[in-house]
């Protein structure tokens, strides 16, 4: 038997699939669950079935964050990309909202496709000003008090950039804040890695980007050492790297952009339309 390699195409396929099995659980399952416990029914085995529809689930943003990297190198226009996944930022919002605050608006929270416009904002950002520290590096110029000036202000640039794309993710209340920035960022920097070398600092961005999030709100609500504890589920995210492990770099076939694009806010649309006939039965 041959190899088993994974094209571009198949890894997105298993993103999409990840992502529709969190939020089915999410939504749909969880106001079974809802139905159930209004009902005065024992939840108990039904939540351990949640705990791991969600588990699975977590795979999907390591994906599409690995992906938006491969994206971002491999596009042939970044800015088209970027306004790609702003149009879809807000053709989004409303089925995001009503699926996961049952409010045709909610400010508290905006959809993935913000998350990933900010990061390749950052991603930008970071190599424009790189580039003009290259372009600095290669001139003939002597090495004076301008020339480090100049080179500092740009590498300030450069981690400006990214503080900023992580406040705003913060103060926009994207989906998974500013570690969805972080993750891509920290993909975006070892890109040229190899992958074993990826999965602790993935980790580590994963872990502590969650719990410090989960600190800041739910302090007070429950006791630190549940949080440090409950923040480890966002670590089942690292079974993403076993398909990444089989990834061979190639594009496949690759479904059209529409389809790609507008599977998320569809498919969240109608299992919250599933989610809604639950409450009317």
């Amino acid at each position: 038997m041959g190899k088993v390699s994974l094209s571009n195409a198949i890894l997105k396929n298993i993103a999409y699939l990840t992502m529709f099995i969190d939020h089915f659980f999410a939504v749909v399952f969880m106001e079974g669950i809802r139905r159930y416990s209004l009902a005065g029914a024992d939840t108990g085995m039904l939540q351990q079935i949640y705990s791991v529809g969600r588990a699975i689930g977590r795979t999907s943003f390591v994906l599409f964050a690995y992906l938006t990297v491969e994206a971002f190198i491999h596009t042939r226009s970044r800015v088209k990309y970027l306004l790609r996944l702003m149009l879809f930022a807000f053709v989004s919002e409303v089925p995001f909202d009503l699926a996961f605050s049952r409010q045709m608006i909610d400010h508290t929270s905006q959809n993935i496709f913000f998350t990933l416009s900010i990061s390749v904002i950052v991603l930008i950002g970071w190599e424009w000003a790189g580039k003009c520290v290259r372009t600095l590096q290669r001139t003939k110029m002597s090495q004076d008090m301008c020339w480090y000036v100049c080179v500092g202000v740009f590498r300030a640039v450069q981690l400006g950039t990214v503080l900023l794309g992580c406040l705003a993710a913060y103060y926009m209340k994207v989906d998974y804040k500013y570690m969805g920035v972080l993750l891509i960022f920290t993909f975006y920097m070892l890109r040229n890695k190899p992958l074993y070398i990826k999965i602790v600092p993935v980790a580590c961005v994963m872990y502590l980007g969650i719990l410090s999030i989960n600190l800041q709100r739910y302090t007070g609500v429950y006791t630190t050492d549940y949080l440090l504890r409950f923040s480890l589920r966002e670590l089942y995210g690292l079974f993403a790297f076993i398909p990444l492990a089989l990834y061979d770099g190639s594009r496949g076939r690759q479904l059209p952009k529409a389809v790609c694009y507008g599977f998320y806010p569809v498919h969240i649309l109608v299992l919250y339309g599933v989610a809604q006939l639950l409450t009317l039965s």
